[in-house]
């Protein structure tokens, strides 16, 4: 096909997309009453509903069902692939490490973060200091993978190291170690990467919801004599908690779709795999249907609790 011809196709798809709205418009128009109001409304949300469904909702049906079938899809295995996520060993240790990601870089990841703004707000480096941590958030995890595939690079101690932290090691006059070899700590420098990454965001929404701290409440506070710590703990934590809420939940859940770091760095070696990066081995390598549905199945269970709380808690604020 060549290239005029397909502008002539979308040509034509985006004047049959205005002429669609032109009728909805000219037909709700004419009915002004209630009924009418709900006819437009459904007229524009319902054509958004079908889009979800159809690559939303069928997909995800689709996958759950797919879950209680063999490796082919075509035989009947029920809750097997399930079994199996909970007890093989090597999926276990998927398990372990997916636990051990999403606990630790959601904390640690809005720990520094919150830590780092608080220190910066209103220094005189603020902007320099925020655009340093937040350079990170501008690399694409790919590439801040292969940035800390060479810190952790292994020579043996006879030989010149390229990696940053063996040759930290070396200098120090410690022996070089295989930072990406050795099971479990592996998996800890691999979260390190994450947490590099997300600082930046998490630092970014907290700096501006503390800004957004009346300054009458924090003069107050001074004026009755309460300490940096004090201020912090009683007044910084509580009134920034929505924000704190929304960072915890939305690193949280970019974790455990996690997958160019363990793709990257270690190929899912050496102990370091995750569920997303074993739903990819399960069905693109090993072509397993049944289980790779599964894991997503497992992926998608996690995710769900922690959007609801984070809904639940917006819908919380907005009634205050």
């Amino acid at each position: 096909m060549s290239t005029g011809e397909k502008f002539i196709q979308m040509f034509i798809v985006i004047a049959l997309f205005f002429a669609v709205v032109s009728v909805i418009l000219l037909a709700t128009q004419r009915m002004r009453s209630r009924s009418g109001e709900v006819a437009q409304a459904a007229a524009f949300v319902l054509p958004a509903v079908a889009l979800i469904a159809i690559g939303l909702l069928y997909p995800a049906l689709t996958s759950i069902y797919q879950s209680f079938f063999d490796r082919t899809g075509d035989g009947f295995i029920g809750l097997d692939n399930y079994k199996t996520i909970f007890t093989d060993s090597e999926q276990l240790t998927v398990l372990r490490n997916t636990a051990a990601w999403v606990i630790l870089v959601p904390l640690v990841s809005t720990a520094i973060g919150l830590i780092y703004a608080v220190l910066i707000d209103r220094s005189r480096f603020e902007k320099f200091a925020k655009a340093l941590i937040f350079l990170p958030m501008a690399i694409s995890l790919v590439g801040a993978s292969i940035i800390w595939k060479f810190v952790y690079d292994y020579r043996d101690p006879t030989q010149d190291q390229i990696g940053i932290a063996n040759a930290v090691l070396k200098g120090l006059g410690f022996d070089t170690y295989k930072f990406l070899l050795n099971d479990p700590w592996n998996t800890i420098f691999l979260i390190i990467v994450m947490i590099w990454v997300q600082v930046g965001f998490a630092m970014t929404i907290l700096s501006a919801s503390i800004k957004a701290i009346p300054d009458d409440i924090v003069e107050a506070a001074r004026l009755d004599g309460a300490t940096g710590m004090q201020q912090f703990r009683y007044i910084t934590v509580p009134s920034i908690r929505p924000s704190l809420i929304v960072v915890v939940t939305t690193i949280s859940i970019t974790t455990l779709k996690a997958f160019d770091v363990v793709r990257t760095m270690t190929g899912g070696n050496f102990k370091t795999s995750v569920l997303a990066y074993q739903f990819y081995t399960e069905y693109f390598r090993s072509a397993n249907q049944g289980l790779a549905t599964a894991i997503a199945t497992v992926i998608f269970l996690l995710v769900l609790p922690i959007v609801i709380y984070n809904v639940r808690q917006m819908r919380k604020l907005e009634a205050r």
